[in-house]
């Protein structure tokens, strides 16, 4: 069992940054397969990354509406994961979970996540 708290989240113009951060319970930080997922308004939620130790290293995922402008990183000492959110487009705007599974590979599929975060706004103006 573990359990995610988001914070980092807010409003800020197009073009902008914001990071995002996401505690997480447990002392086995490194068995989790960790994610940032999204949801818009009337929309389904959405995969936006993920990372993964595989034992020789990281892996990481990104939806391709993000690649180049979003990092995920984790620090394991901290047992927090990050997302650093650069170049912020208005449809970038939602709310952003942070989620969790036992496992070392990078799933894209919400449904594959055991384990979420509360979620936390973020809102990009134009």
């Amino acid at each position: 069992q573990v359990q995610l708290v988001e914070s980092g989240g807010g409003l800020v113009q197009a073009g902008g940054s914001l990071r995002l951060s996401c505690a997480a319970s447990g002392r086995t930080f490194s068995r989790y397969t960790m994610a940032w997922l999204r949801q818009a308004p009337g929309k389904e939620r959405e995969f936006v990354a993920a990372d993964s130790w595989s034992g020789f290293g990281f892996a990481t995922s990104y939806a391709d509406s993000v690649k180049g402008r979003f990092t995920i990183s984790r620090d394991g000492a901290k047992n927090t994961v990050y997302l650093q959110m650069n170049s912020l487009k208005p449809e970038d705007t939602a709310v952003y979970y942070c989620a969790a599974v036992t496992s070392r590979i990078v799933y894209s599929d919400p449904t594959l996540y055991d384990y979420w975060g509360q979620g936390t706004q973020v809102t990009v103006s134009s």
